[in-house]
């Protein structure tokens, strides 16, 4: 007899973007640097002291932006958030009132903050199903949300995962390659079945004539299995945008988009995201309002269940009243916290490594778990390679001992990037954010414990979206909110900070 070892395959060889210029400075510091010794060497020809003097004012203005903080912020960015919350709450943008009783026009429950001005439409695919489009006017974007049912890695063999990841991989490398794509965002929730669903299904089926002790089962096992169990719903929005120069209609871009979704559901298919479906306008509007107030989850169901839909309109989708603090979110009946992804796992993972987080947690009323992406087009994907491999090179080179030995291990690493991006692979820009519903402001301290033993166990390194919990709020719902899209801020500028 010969026993064989059997590998599991590993994943792993992401890359933070290397910032330009010396060290933590970033570009605007470097410019700064070799500007100010100009200006100083000019100074000095009229005085010292006047060369000391703007040395002295150059070294204020470049020590904050070498200091930063492991997600990669300087002490300028930090101030400037303050500053902002500061602002807002002195303006009582924290707050949120809507309804009929609001001094809000049209008296109706419109979503807030980022979600304020979005409107729903609705249109139909290939096959004749609906589909919703929510429409951005401010950066006059568009976003479809398509909903699946992932078939899970249990009692799977790791060989049909491997082929899984391979086009799950595949299929977010063709989004590079979708004409107007922003970016895409796949978002897991999880929550406490509230044992609707099973009730719906198992109590109409009892027959009349049944044993007594046939039905006494079917019944106790209605009202005793959904204290166990939980209910976890998958969605992918997909957000595009125009071409610069080029102007379409609203129903251009339906038309557009009804072409589209029969490709991009089968690539979720073959990637393993079981039935995959587009979302109606309606569905949209569940899901958000939903997440706002987490109490009316089983009124929902129960209305899909015995009516076929609820008829929720998107201007209805939002909350009566919201707060915002500087570390949460109060919505309805729900308090929320939303983390944000400081660093990725070092080193090689295996396939589940994120499985612990987006499992449902107990002592939590909704979880979404939001992983957001940012397809490259080839061009700029080979050159931000090709740029990567050139500074890992020169860092192996230039580095001596231990640190040239991790230098190698990076050039090693930008190497193997830098051929499969030469095969055709895609290169994508991600990012994670993780959000947590509780009943009360109570419970937050021991939802944070619980997000703190996931993320460690699944080895990545999250913080707390402080003074910015509303606008990381609806990142996580499946309403196509980019964060890069938002900013005030190009996001080249950004890089170069």
């Amino acid at each position: 007899m010969s026993t064989e070892a059997v590998s599991q395959p590993t994943y792993g060889n992401w890359r933070r973007p290397r910032r330009p210029g010396l060290g933590s400075l970033g570009l605007v510091g470097t410019v700064g640097v070799f500007g100010g010794l100009v200006v100083a060497l000019i100074a000095s020809l009229i005085s010292l002291y006047a060369a000391l003097f703007v040395i002295l004012m150059m070294l204020l203005f470049l020590v904050p932006l070498a200091i930063r903080t492991q997600d990669g912020r300087n002490v300028y960015q930090l101030i400037a958030l303050r500053i902002s919350w500061s602002r807002r709450k002195a303006r009582g943008a924290h707050l949120y009132v809507s309804g009929p009783l609001s001094a809000r026009p049209g008296g109706r429950f419109r979503p807030p903050g980022l979600l304020n001005k979005v409107t729903a439409t609705e249109g139909r695919d290939a096959y004749d199903r609906p589909f919703g489009i929510l429409h951005h006017p401010a950066r006059n974007l568009y976003t479809i949300v398509l909903g699946c049912d992932p078939d899970g890695g249990s009692l799977v063999d790791s060989d049909q995962i491997d082929v899984w990841v391979a086009l799950w991989g595949e299929w977010l490398a063709r989004l590079a390659h979708e004409p107007g794509l922003r970016g895409a965002s796949l978002i897991v929730e999880t929550a406490p079945d509230p044992g609707t669903t099973l009730a719906h299904e198992v109590l109409p089926r009892i027959r009349p004539d049944a044993p007594a002790s046939a039905r006494a089962v079917m019944e106790e096992v209605v009202e005793r299995y959904p204290t166990a169990s939980s209910e976890m719903h998958t969605y992918v929005t997909l957000t595009y945008g125009p071409h610069p120069g080029q102007r379409r209609s609203k129903e251009d871009v339906i038309t557009d988009l009804a072409i589209r979704i029969p490709g991009l559901l089968s690539g979720l298919v073959a990637a393993g995201g079981g039935a995959a479906y587009p979302l109606s306008a309606e569905r949209i509007a569940e899901v958000v309002r939903v997440a706002y107030d987490p109490a009316v989850a089983g009124d929902v169901l129960d209305a899909r269940a015995q009516h076929g839909g609820t008829g929720l309109e998107w201007d209805d989708a939002g909350p009566a009243a919201a707060v915002e603090t500087v570390n949460s979110y109060q919505h309805d009946s729900g308090v929320s916290r939303t983390w944000l992804l400081t660093l990725a796992p070092r080193g090689t993972v295996r396939s589940s490594v994120l499985r612990g987080l987006l499992e449902a947690s107990p002592g939590t009323r909704r979880k979404r778990v939001a992983l957001v992406y940012k397809p490259l087009d080839p061009a700029t994907s080979a050159r931000i390679v090709e740029s990567d491999r050139r500074a890992a090179q020169f860092m192996a080179t230039s580095r001596r001992g231990m640190m040239q030995a991790r230098a190698a291990s990076e050039m090693r690493a930008a190497e193997q990037t830098a051929t499969e991006e030469a095969a055709g692979a895609g290169l994508v820009e991600f990012s994670l954010m993780l959000t947590v519903t509780v009943d009360d402001v109570d419970q937050l301290a021991d939802a944070t414990v619980a997000v703190r033993n996931l993320t460690a166990a699944s080895r990545v390194l999250m913080r707390p979206a402080d003074r910015m919990q509303a606008a990381a709020f609806s990142c996580t719902l499946p309403a196509g909110i980019l964060p890069w899209e938002q900013t005030l801020i190009p996001s080249d500028l950004q890089e170069a900070l």
